[in-house]
Protein backbone atom coordinates (compact mmCIF):
# COMPACT_ATOMS: atom_id res chain seq x y z
CA UNK A 1 0.00 0.00 0.00
CA UNK A 2 1.49 3.78 -0.80
CA UNK A 3 0.12 6.64 -0.30
CA UNK A 4 -0.60 9.82 2.14
CA UNK A 5 -4.39 10.63 2.98
CA UNK A 6 -5.57 13.44 5.49
CA UNK A 7 -9.04 12.76 6.70
CA UNK A 8 -11.08 13.80 10.04
CA UNK A 9 -12.19 11.71 13.03
CA UNK A 10 -15.85 12.77 13.36
CA UNK A 11 -17.31 13.28 16.74
CA UNK A 12 -18.77 9.52 17.21
CA UNK A 13 -14.90 8.52 16.93
CA UNK A 14 -15.37 7.18 13.46
CA UNK A 15 -12.69 7.34 10.32
CA UNK A 16 -13.80 7.29 6.46
CA UNK A 17 -11.18 4.73 5.12
CA UNK A 18 -9.83 6.00 1.66
CA UNK A 19 -11.01 4.68 -1.62
CA UNK A 20 -7.37 3.87 -2.55
CA UNK A 21 -6.83 1.39 0.12
CA UNK A 22 -10.17 -0.35 0.68
CA UNK A 23 -9.34 -2.89 -1.96
CA UNK A 24 -6.08 -3.97 -0.48
CA UNK A 25 -7.72 -3.95 2.60
CA UNK A 26 -10.70 -6.03 1.87
CA UNK A 27 -14.20 -5.71 3.71
CA UNK A 28 -12.48 -7.14 7.35
CA UNK A 29 -9.35 -6.19 8.59
CA UNK A 30 -7.42 -5.49 11.77
CA UNK A 31 -6.35 -2.13 14.05
CA UNK A 32 -3.68 -2.88 16.33
CA UNK A 33 -1.44 -0.44 18.26
CA UNK A 34 2.37 0.42 15.71
CA UNK A 35 5.46 0.50 16.86
CA UNK A 36 5.85 4.08 16.02
CA UNK A 37 2.61 5.27 18.43
CA UNK A 38 0.27 5.16 15.84
CA UNK A 39 -2.27 2.60 14.70
CA UNK A 40 -1.14 -0.28 12.08
CA UNK A 41 -4.36 -1.67 9.48
CA UNK A 42 -3.92 -5.17 8.75
CA UNK A 43 -5.74 -6.84 5.76
CA UNK A 44 -6.37 -10.07 6.86
CA UNK A 45 -3.17 -11.61 5.15
CA UNK A 46 -0.95 -9.48 6.99
CA UNK A 47 -3.08 -10.31 9.99
CA UNK A 48 -2.96 -13.93 9.36
CA UNK A 49 0.85 -13.73 8.79
CA UNK A 50 1.63 -12.39 12.16
CA UNK A 51 -0.98 -14.44 14.17
CA UNK A 52 1.22 -17.72 12.98
CA UNK A 53 4.12 -15.93 13.82
CA UNK A 54 3.17 -15.33 17.30
CA UNK A 55 1.36 -18.59 17.36
CA UNK A 56 5.20 -19.90 16.54
CA UNK A 57 6.74 -18.60 19.82
CA UNK A 58 7.48 -20.19 23.17
CA UNK A 59 5.30 -19.08 25.95
CA UNK A 60 7.33 -17.03 27.92
CA UNK A 61 8.20 -14.75 24.16
CA UNK A 62 4.85 -15.23 23.35
CA UNK A 63 3.82 -13.19 26.97
CA UNK A 64 4.74 -10.12 24.91
CA UNK A 65 2.32 -10.08 22.96
CA UNK A 66 -0.35 -10.11 25.66
CA UNK A 67 -1.11 -6.50 25.24
CA UNK A 68 -0.56 -5.94 21.75
CA UNK A 69 -3.50 -9.04 21.13
CA UNK A 70 -5.55 -7.20 23.82
CA UNK A 71 -5.46 -3.91 22.41
CA UNK A 72 -6.33 -4.86 18.81
CA UNK A 73 -9.58 -5.09 17.21
CA UNK A 74 -11.14 -6.60 13.91
CA UNK A 75 -13.01 -3.67 11.86
CA UNK A 76 -15.84 -4.00 9.29
CA UNK A 77 -16.21 -0.83 7.91
CA UNK A 78 -19.74 0.48 7.36
CA UNK A 79 -21.62 1.34 4.33
CA UNK A 80 -19.88 4.76 3.93
CA UNK A 81 -16.42 3.01 4.77
CA UNK A 82 -15.86 4.10 8.02
CA UNK A 83 -14.33 2.51 11.01
CA UNK A 84 -15.00 3.05 14.39
CA UNK A 85 -11.70 3.92 16.63
CA UNK A 86 -11.58 2.34 19.86
CA UNK A 87 -10.73 4.64 23.04
CA UNK A 88 -7.88 2.79 23.69
CA UNK A 89 -6.07 2.96 20.31
CA UNK A 90 -7.01 6.75 19.74
CA UNK A 91 -5.32 7.42 23.79
CA UNK A 92 -2.17 5.10 22.71
CA UNK A 93 -1.53 6.99 18.89
CA UNK A 94 -2.51 10.31 20.48
CA UNK A 95 -5.15 10.89 18.00
CA UNK A 96 -7.58 13.77 18.10
CA UNK A 97 -9.56 15.15 15.44
CA UNK A 98 -7.09 15.41 12.14
CA UNK A 99 -5.19 12.39 10.71
CA UNK A 100 -3.18 10.74 7.93
CA UNK A 101 -3.83 7.42 7.02
CA UNK A 102 -0.59 6.08 5.23
CA UNK A 103 0.36 3.35 3.05
CA UNK A 104 3.28 0.82 4.40
CA UNK A 105 3.31 -1.87 2.31
CA UNK A 106 1.22 -4.58 2.93
CA UNK A 107 -0.53 -2.86 5.62
CA UNK A 108 -1.61 1.01 6.64
CA UNK A 109 -1.13 3.10 9.14
CA UNK A 110 -3.10 5.67 11.46
CA UNK A 111 -1.65 8.84 12.40
CA UNK A 112 -2.17 11.86 14.25
CA UNK A 113 -1.81 14.39 11.84
CA UNK A 114 0.75 16.44 13.91
CA UNK A 115 3.12 13.75 14.49
CA UNK A 116 2.97 13.01 10.72
CA UNK A 117 3.82 16.37 10.14
CA UNK A 118 6.97 15.91 12.57
CA UNK A 119 8.21 12.68 10.98
CA UNK A 120 8.14 14.06 7.80
CA UNK A 121 9.84 16.90 8.30
CA UNK A 122 12.40 15.15 10.19
CA UNK A 123 12.87 12.60 8.23
CA UNK A 124 11.59 12.68 4.48
CA UNK A 125 15.32 13.68 3.55
CA UNK A 126 17.74 13.00 0.35
CA UNK A 127 20.09 11.66 2.83
CA UNK A 128 17.16 9.29 4.74
CA UNK A 129 15.83 8.20 1.31
CA UNK A 130 19.52 7.41 0.36
CA UNK A 131 20.51 5.26 3.50
CA UNK A 132 16.59 3.44 2.99
CA UNK A 133 17.93 2.52 -0.24
CA UNK A 134 21.04 1.33 0.51
CA UNK A 135 19.74 -1.21 2.78
CA UNK A 136 17.48 -2.81 0.42
CA UNK A 137 20.78 -2.97 -2.26
CA UNK A 138 19.31 -0.27 -4.42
Amino acid sequence: MTGTYEHSIDEKSRLFIPAKLREELGSVFYLAPGVKENITIYPMAAWDVLRERAAALTTTQAAAMDVFFAASCRCEPDRQWRILLPPNLRQYARLERDVVITGNNDRAQIWSAQVWLEKTRAELTPATIAGIMDCLGI
